[in-house]
């Protein structure tokens, strides 16, 4: 355990970090993924980073419930492709593992499916490393979507996938957080190149709605704090971002409009994160 200044509110409490926090990072910068953490119930977060959820949440009300009704998103998504034959995922941007895991979703769906996990912050690469000890099935790399050729030709990546036969990318939540300058169309069409047709890649991301941009602008200046300052794209150009790829029904629609399960119950729909998944056609 590393002594260091309160994680809490009173900084003139001390106390110690937990083993899974890797050295050098600064728990005083909230964190995007720690934020998300927090909103699904998790504990790998801290102070600041449960201080900018909760203004988010003050500033536009009904982001906690957007995360969860992300989740539940996320689990359809990993089931619908299973079902569609495929047995390999490659989840960048992957976040905390706090709940519902691609991974445990996957196996539970069909046994024996492969997925590698990929992130650029510490705290989620040794947390997910942790989970996964001893499963030859899952791995993870630290690593930045901004340089998707680092990803795509790391040894372990070759190692756990098989890029001769379909493989679902998810990008999910992930995208609004790269900015223009690093042309994040080119990054996914670097990814849609790597993989065969008849693979996958799935987005979602966060999109402009008119009625709440006052507060929509508020939370931009707001996530200038964190260490991934995010924005929001248009409909058209997170369509764009499928360039190349034949977007399966029902389409770019709302997370909670994408083949909405009614057995994981009813989620408050929420136009600001739109969601989809493209084929490489072939």
């Amino acid at each position: 355990m590393k002594s260091v200044s309160s994680v809490d509110d009173d900084p003139e409490r001390s106390t110690t970090l937990p083993s899974w926090v890797p050295d050098g990072v600064d728990i005083t910068v909230p964190n995007i993924a720690r934020a998300y953490d927090f909103m699904l119930g998790g504990y790998h977060n801290f102070a600041a980073d449960r201080k900018y959820a909760e203004q988010a949440e003050q500033i536009l009300p009904g982001t906690m419930e957007s995360v969860y009704a992300h989740r539940a998103f996320l689990g359809r998504i990993v089931r619908w492709l299973v079902n569609a034959g495929i047995r390999q995922f490659l989840d960048i941007g992957s976040g905390i593992p706090t709940v519902g895991n691609v991974h445990e979703i996957a196996e539970q769906a069909k046994p024996g499916v492969r997925v590698m996990y990929v992130d650029i912050d510490p705290v989620v690469v040794a947390h997910t490393r942790a989970i996964l000890a001893g499963n030859s099935l899952a791995g993870v790399l630290q690593a930045d979507l901004r340089r998707p050729r680092d990803i795509l030709e790391h040894p372990d990546l070759k190692g756990l996938l098989d890029f001769s036969q379909p493989i679902a990318v998810l990008l999910l939540a992930v995208l609004h957080v790269v900015a223009d300058a690093d042309d994040p169309y080119g990054i996914v069409a670097q990814l849609r190149d790597a993989i065969v047709d008849g693979s996958y890649i799935a987005i979602s991301h966060a999109t402009w709605v008119a009625e709440l941009a006052e507060a929509f602008e508020s939370v931009l200046r707001l996530s200038k704090q964190t260490s991934t300052p995010g924005l929001f794209r248009s409909r058209e150009e997170v369509t764009r971002l499928f360039a190349g790829l034949d977007i399966i029904e029902p389409g770019l629609v709302p997370v909670t409009d994408w083949h909405p399960d009614p057995h994981e119950g009813a989620h408050k729909n929420w136009p600001g994160l739109l969601g989809g998944v493209g084929r490489k056609p072939g």
